[in-house]
């Protein structure tokens, strides 16, 4: 047989898999490989996008009035999917939202500024097509597992849309402010630090700065971690932390990032954000009050807690 690729293999195993109610085991023995490496693939098969399983709960989205819980939050838009049991299947619903809304924003000429989660890592694998504009990498690279590179979604985004790109040569974190410094200087990462002055759409995510709840928070030291919560984070975007009233928090970690800055963010006139579980509420709210939220794609438990806590401070939603 002719040597196939590796998404060929993924998509193969996912097929059997899923659809023709193979084994880990029976599929371990026709591809030669354990059942082990069969989970693995299985799971990387569905971070890809290559595999995307859809569950949809009757009803439970009809609770929530996304127009009158965006006026209540003071934001344009609100983009909500179901919540499901599986963290691979969720980010995946989320992603398609956020691909759909990216491709329902962007113009020819934009200047799009993307940083990365991998949720946004797999948006960019759902779109298919863009109109010709600028791709700028927001945030340096921050790898985790189940995860692509900013690079990737930077060049991949580029390649569907055919316009020029501007990627962050970088890590999200270093180790001490003068390497951040140094790293500001080069002339690659510059440029793409300047191209941020000037987005017209931007898509971020949100996480809490919180045990599990922040790529970010997981990477960092607990000196740094403590720092943040010692003045008053409650939320990281791009690295950058904000507190329950939306102003940033000026911490020994923002010294040591290389990403947008809240500032630029807050200059660009539409912002996309994708947050995700009932937890990263504070969160969102404190992005929203920084003025960096103009659509928020998230799912049914977020959405119900943000309107519960608009319904118990009068505020109709």
């Amino acid at each position: 047989m002719p040597e196939i690729s590796h998404e060929e293999l993924l998509a193969r195993i996912g097929r059997a898999y899923y659809l023709d109610n193979q084994s880990k085991v029976e599929i371990s023995n026709e591809h030669g490989i354990s059942r082990f490496q069969v989970a693995r693939f299985l799971d990387e098969a569905r971070a890809r996008g290559i595999v995307h399983i859809e569950i949809r709960t009757p009803g439970r989205a009809a609770a929530i009035d996304t127009e009158a819980l965006a006026a209540a939050l003071g934001i344009r838009r609100i983009v909500v999917v179901a919540t499901v049991g599986d963290d691979f299947q969720q980010r995946d619903l989320q992603a398609h939202a956020v691909a759909d809304e990216l491709m329902r924003e962007a113009r020819t000429g934009m200047t799009v500024g993307i940083s990365w989660s991998r949720t946004l890592d797999l948006a960019a694998r759902h779109v298919p097509e863009l109109p010709k504009c600028n791709i700028v990498q927001l945030a340096g690279a921050l790898p985790v597992p189940g995860g692509g590179n900013p690079l990737e979604l930077i060049q991949r985004l580029g390649r569907v849309g055919g316009g020029r790109t501007w990627p962050m040569w970088a890590p999200l974190v270093v180790d001490s402010a003068a390497t951040a410094t140094g790293l500001r200087r080069q002339p690659e990462i510059a440029d793409a630090m300047r191209k941020a002055d000037s987005l017209d759409l931007a898509v971020v995510a949100i996480g809490a700065w919180a045990p599990n709840l922040s790529t970010v928070w997981d990477r960092v030291d607990n000196a740094v971690r403590r720092d943040g919560v010692d003045k008053g984070a409650v939320a990281e975007c791009s690295g950058r932390l904000l507190a329950g009233d939306g102003t940033a928090v000026v911490a020994e970690l923002d010294a040591r990032i290389l990403s947008v800055t809240v500032e630029q963010l807050q200059r660009t006139p539409k912002v996309i954000a994708v947050a995700q579980g009932a937890v990263r509420a504070d969160a969102v709210r404190a992005c929203i009050a920084a003025g960096i939220v103009h659509t928020l794609v998230m799912d049914e438990s977020l959405a119900m807690a943000l309107q519960e806590f608009s319904a118990g401070h009068g505020v109709s939603a």
